[in-house]
């Protein structure tokens, strides 16, 4: 209710209003702490916060003794009369255009700036503007963000009909059309910056895509229209069903919740649920984390299926309304199923809003004629309605019809593509969790594994994404060797079948990718498919995680490494198809996680093991004669003496050229061609051949803390090791190659790369040479994310199959110093170290060393190590 002028009694001095505002805000949220959780609980708050503020600036206005011509009006969010806890109070205040009060006067000036100051000394954060009516007028033209706030200005106190005139001039100037328009692409914008999906794992209750600016949005551009101010007037102009009221008031009322607690719980305003306040957010609902289920993850869960319908009622209410006022209602309709769906302007639009309760079938029949229909863009207003309208007709008669059967797998079928717009679209109208009742369960549902960044319904439909674009010519200069497979891959509906089900146990607890297989075998099964594609899938599902496993933690220079993969994969179209899911899979986790050189090892891995699936035998000796052949070719195009190569390589083992290819070897060569034996160590470094960061050689007399001092250069430099592999030569010289990656290091471009690698190779020179004792390692700060869900760091020390040298795998939360702090450990033990994986998946480490040394032979000595090691990752 806006508030009249304050009786004398509240002119209180501004030590009283000061203590009255801060006591009476903390008593209001006290007790939403204290009530149950509940969207009524959070309405009351809403209105009594507003409520307390509205009388406090009454009683500032009066205490400033405003000029009576002034009026004081409250806008945005505070005009709409919804205040959380530590919202923005913006406000207008609005003088008269020189009518009894002149604008250049000082005294006015002065006035004006003790309200706003005073306003400020009580602790109301407001956000002020001082204009006259046509000056709102003239900004509201300029600034569609002004006139957006203005549209819900709500009078406080002063002239009330300086008031009216105000919103006079303003719904004179609105043109509807132009503030649809305007508003349309602003949401297009938001909706980009916040990843176009509800189910960030971080999202904005207010600004992310299904929060509550769309719900604003939506009631903006009606009230611009004149269609209503609440959802009972837009359902009285038709643009809403009952129905809709219902599910708009209650999703409406939980984000209303949450975001009131989040503010609660943070003590400031705060919209993001961030992972630090995730879990005392949830346990303020009464949340309690079990072993099967975070807290934070329940309140998620809830969240998300709210953001949900909000993001596909917010679709069906803009649409109608562009309709209504963009006059396209009328345009004309183009048969394209005859009895079921037109083409309306692109749209496309169901025949009768019954035509999904007459006929369940017409529900899939929607998404193939969308990806058949020529020129169609998307779902119109009436159909996303009426799909909306008839979930209760998709239960498991549905489900189990033959004729939907059918109608899935030619979706999934379809020649001609457009399988990822439409399981998006079938995903965002609940289709696809209402027909694969598999799929509902992980729609929404978070992951915890510090990598993926998406929930597990979007992150399969990301792998569904980068799986199609292997067969789509437009995308081949983003997967070059995976778009050149799948020309020759029969039947890519076997790799969407198994991109939708790789991850769709996950939450369950025990193997995901065994439990997915059970699901996956029943789909096939019940669709028909055929044994041999069906036991392709089945394949897929249950080893999706195995190349990626091989490539990145194991020794590939090792023959019995990919004869074992081989062996597992059994053919050449399993590992061509797996090889393409592993890709799509990796690159649909995070942007942060895939690298190049990550796809250079999948690629390694995949290219041996398609000769080992040949039938021809290893020939180590064959191969390593080869590569030494074609490294001499690379070392001839430039020109050196013959024979240059030798003194390095007769000091060189087998495993030397084994484990590197060869135009590293011909790098190695030319590199150290003049400075074998040396007592100086030598370091080079070039841009890396896979694209990404730089390649570094060190070759200098091997000492036991040689890898520590390595690490330790990167680390205080700031690269992070990809890889490296390191040799020790006959004549006891360490050759090692680190693969490293630092943000200085952008492409090849880069004016400034030379520099870099000069620093590079002087500094980490400085560094081995070095005889000092080894710093400290950094204790470097754990992001937000590792904070909120840390990983339990794990260490596992094991001899390898020969028992001749010994597997250390490391597991732990990523950090900076972590490797380094890793590497004083195992030289402080006068561990050997032959080969390093380094492993990143988001912010967890997954690294795997090579190790030998005689303390390893002893229990006891064993166990100090592990300790220790446990100590300097923990």
């Amino acid at each position: 209710m806006p508030a009249a002028h304050a009786p004398a009694s509240t002119a209180l001095a501004l030590p009283s209003l000061r203590t009255r505002f801060r006591d009476g805000k903390a008593a209001l949220i006290e007790r939403f702490r204290d009530a149950r959780p509940t969207a009524p609980a959070a309405s009351l708050l809403i209105r009594n916060l507003t409520r307390h503020v509205d009388e406090t600036l009454a009683a500032l206005w009066q205490h400033a003794q405003m000029p009576r011509g002034a009026a004081l009006v409250a806008v945005g969010g505070y005009g709409r009369g919804e205040l959380f806890p530590y919202s923005d109070v913006d406000v207008l205040v609005l003088l008269p255009e020189s009518r009894g009060v002149a604008l250049d006067d000082d005294a006015l000036k002065t006035t004006v700036s003790e309200f706003i100051t005073a306003c400020w000394d009580i602790g109301l954060e407001i956000g002020s503007s001082v204009r006259t009516v046509a000056e709102c007028v003239a900004e509201a033209e300029r600034d569609v963000t002004v006139q957006t706030a203005l549209i819900e200005a709500r009078f406080l106190c002063g002239a009330r009909r300086l008031f009216d005139e105000f919103r006079r001039g303003h719904a004179e100037a609105l043109d509807p059309v132009a503030f649809l328009r305007a508003k349309t692409l602003e949401m297009r914008q938001r909706h980009t910056k916040y990843e176009d999906t509800p189910y960030s794992l971080e999202p904005n209750c207010k600004e992310s895509p299904g929060g509550l600016r769309d719900l604003q949005v939506v009631v903006w551009v009606a009230r611009a229209a004149g269609l209503g101010k609440s959802w009972a007037a837009l359902a009285a102009k038709g643009l809403v069903t009952p129905f809709e009221v219902k599910q708009l008031q209650r999703n409406e009322g939980l984000l209303k919740l949450i975001r009131a607690r989040l503010h609660m719980v943070a003590g400031r305003r705060e919209d993001r649920l961030v992972f630090d306040l995730q879990t005392a957010v949830a346990e303020s609902f009464g949340y309690r984390g079990t072993r099967e289920r975070r807290a934070s993850e329940a309140l998620m869960h809830r969240y998300y299926w709210a953001a949900k319908a909000v993001a596909q009622l917010n679709q069906i209410l803009m649409l109608n309304i562009e309709e209504r006022i963009g006059g396209t209602a009328g345009l004309p309709m183009r048969p394209v199923t005859p009895g079921k769906f037109f083409d309306r302007g692109g749209m496309l639009e169901v025949a009768s809003d019954d035509l999904y309760e007459r006929d369940p079938h017409a529900i899939l029949e929607t998404f193939l004629t969308f990806q058949q229909g020529v020129g169609i863009k998307g779902l119109s207003a009436r159909t996303l309605r009426a799909l909306y309208n008839s979930r209760e007709v998709m239960n498991g008669a549905f489900r189990q019809d033959p004729v939907n059967r059918q109608l899935f797998m030619q979706i999934l079928m379809h020649p001609a593509g457009g399988q990822t717009h439409a399981f998006r679209l079938m995903n965002e109208t609940s289709v696809l969790g209402r027909y694969l009742w598999v799929f509902r369960r992980i729609v929404g549902q978070m992951q915890h594994d510090l990598f993926h960044v998406y929930t597990v319904d979007q992150h399969i439909l990301m792998v569904l994404r980068n799986v199609r674009r292997f067969f789509v010519p437009e995308h081949a200069h983003e997967y070059p060797v995976c778009s050149q497979l799948a020309v020759d891959f029969d039947r890519p509906w076997v790799l969407y079948v198994a991109a939708l089900f790789h991850d769709v146990a996950k939450g369950r607890g025990g193997d995901h990718s065994e439990l997915g297989r059970v699901e996956v075998r029943r789909f096939c099964r019940e669709h028909g498919v055929e044994r041999e594609d069906a036991q392709l899938i089945e394949f897929l599902v249950r080893e999706h995680l195995t190349m990626s496993r091989v490539a990145q933690k194991e020794d590939l220079s090792d023959p019995e490494v990919v004869q074992a993969f081989a062996a597992r994969v059994g053919d050449t179209r399993r590992l061509t198809a797996l090889y393409l899911l592993t890709v799509a899979d990796i690159r649909g986790t995070s942007p942060k996680v895939w690298n190049a050189w990550k796809g250079k090892l999948l690629e390694d891995l995949y290219r041996a093991s398609l000769r080992a699936l040949g039938g021809a035998k290893p020939n180590a000796d064959a191969e390593l004669e080869a590569r030494k052949l074609e490294a001499l070719h690379a070392l001839n195009l430039h020109s050196l003496p013959s024979g240059v190569q030798q003194p390095l390589w007769d000091t060189l083992e087998l495993s030397y050229f084994a484990r590197h290819e060869a135009a590293d070897i011909a790098w190695h060569a030319r590199s150290l061609a003049h400075h074998v034996a040396t007592v100086t160590p030598i370091v080079r470094s070039r841009l890396s051949s896979v694209g990404e960061g730089l390649q570094v050689l060190v070759y200098a007399p091997d000492q036991p803390d040689l890898f520590a001092r390595i690490c330790g250069y990167f680390d205080g430099a700031g690269f992070n090791i990809l890889d490296a592999k390191i040799h020790t030569t006959r004549s006891g010289y360490a050759l090692d190659t680190f693969q490293v990656i630092s943000p200085h290091v952008l492409q090849p471009l880069d004016i400034n790369y030379r520099d870099l690698i000069a620093l590079v190779e002087h500094q980490l020179a400085q560094a081995v040479a070095s005889s000092g004792p080894l710093p400290e390692p950094s204790r470097g700060r754990l992001s937000r994310r590792v904070r909120s869900f840390p990983v339990t760091p794990r260490v596992l020390l094991k001899p390898d199959e020969r028992a001749q040298r010994w597997l250390l795998s490391v597991s732990a939360s990523d950090r900076s110093g972590l490797l380094y702090a890793i590497a004083r450990v195992l030289a402080r033990h006068h561990l050997n170290l032959q080969l390093a994986k380094v492993t990143t998946l988001g912010e967890r480490v997954e690294d795997t060393f090579l190790i030998d040394g005689a303390s390893l032979q002893k229990n006891r000595q064993q166990l100090e190590i592990e300790t220790e090691l446990l100590e300097a990752i923990a």
